[in-house]
């Protein structure tokens, strides 16, 4: 009963409904539309076309409730590998209460560590991952024909009830079948232009997943990869991303026929020269690189942690945010910020020795309050870091 009323709360939410909306709304109108251009009960041509095309609606929706309602994988809650030596290259989850399997990372929305995670899709309500990348992938890749399909049908017959009259004064009736009443109009031309939408969006993102599937680097991966060649220029030292198996075998770690996953989510096929543990050793050094650039800040200024746009923080913070969905954190005079990102109007970092409790399986898990904060609300620190402990040590005792 509990997974049922998973599922329902899992697509009780603004993205899938209007995703299935969308879908709905160009299917319908697409078959209304192309039953009167080209009626399927009167040749096997017209029959075949509205065939294709509910093929190609009946997939998407198939593979966007499997991608939704399969999820990612998630890694298990407190989860130790069995041998005690490896847990020194691997990264520990303080919100899990447990080490993060290779390739995994914390979702902060779904709450739970991701199996090869790739992203939260607010589209599906869930993170794209290690179990649902292939029904993933193969939505986008349907939506995509099969809004082409609805777009090139929607525009036939926007064309011919057009001109219908000019069909009928030249005496070629039976081109004039489309009869468009002001509904029809407004419904076809308002579905035609999401099918484009959707082709050109859609398309987009499915280029993106076909990218991350041959190159079998997710999203996050890549910036990774990024960051450890940095941390290499101007060495001759470089960085073997270790997931690489070559076009073949990396599209056979995601596409197959029946969308089974490879594997158990925690063990991964490497190149040769690569162990399990390259990256996370790769992921534990770029985590040290960034304790050590970071820098203390003093906040002189309350932030309210709102996404409103902060007039109060003049022009040029209200319209230049950062672009990112990560949080903003409510700050008040006097709290101590260890900054690890600037950006010219803001500052993302994390409170200094400060958590929120949440419940979670009948136990308090402390977690980091960490977001942006508008740059003009704090001022950098110069003091040494015994002073800084003492400041903080004060401020709780108060």
């Amino acid at each position: 009963m509990g997974s049922i009323w998973t599922t329902i709360r899992r697509f009780v939410h603004w993205g899938p409904m209007t995703a299935i909306g969308i879908i709905k709304i160009i299917s319908f109108v697409t078959l209304y539309m192309n039953a009167m251009w080209w009626p399927p009960n009167l040749t096997i041509g017209g029959l075949i076309n509205q065939t294709v095309f509910l093929m190609l609606s009946s997939l998407t929706v198939f593979n966007f409730v499997m991608a939704a309602v399969t999820g990612p994988g998630f890694v298990p809650q407190g989860w130790r590998p069995k041998d005690p030596k490896v847990q020194e290259e691997l990264q520990y989850c303080t919100v899990c209460q447990g080490f993060k399997v290779p390739r995994s990372h914390h979702c902060r929305r779904c709450d739970r560590c991701v199996m090869k995670m790739d992203h939260h899709c607010p589209w599906i309500n869930n993170c794209v991952g290690w179990a649902n990348h292939a029904y993933f992938c193969y939505f986008l890749g349907f939506a995509v024909i099969g809004c082409s399909h609805a777009t090139v049908l929607l525009g036939g017959s926007l064309y011919r009830g057009l001109n219908r009259h000019w069909y009928i004064m030249h005496g070629r009736e039976s081109l004039a079948t489309v009869q468009l009443t002001l509904w029809s109009l407004v419904w076809c031309v308002f579905s035609l232009g999401l099918a484009i939408g959707v082709v050109i969006a859609v398309g987009m993102l499915l280029g993106f997943q076909v990218r991350a599937v041959i190159r079998n680097r997710t999203g996050i991966e890549d910036w990774i990869l990024e960051k450890a060649k940095y941390r290499r220029e101007g060495t001759d030292e470089t960085f073997c991303f270790p997931y690489d198996l070559g076009v073949r075998r990396n599209i056979a770690q995601v596409a197959s026929w029946s969308c089974e996953t490879v594997g158990d989510g925690i063990v991964w096929e490497v190149a040769e020269g690569c162990d399990q543990y390259t990256l996370t050793r790769e992921q534990l050094a770029q985590k040290a690189d960034k304790r050590a650039r970071t820098r203390r800040y003093s906040i002189v200024k309350k932030a309210t942690g709102s996404w409103i746009p902060l007039w109060s923080q003049g022009i040029c913070v209200a319209i230049q945010p950062p672009c990112t969905d990560e949080p903003r954190i409510k700050l008040d005079v006097g709290d101590i910020v260890n900054v690890t990102r600037w950006r010219k109007y803001w500052l993302f970092g994390e409170k200094a020795n400060t958590t929120s409790n949440t419940a979670q399986d009948s136990k308090v898990v402390e977690r980091p309050v960490r977001g942006w904060f508008p740059r003009k609300c704090a001022m950098e620190l110069v003091e040494s870091e015994d002073n800084i402990d003492m400041y903080i040590n004060n401020k709780k005792s108060k």
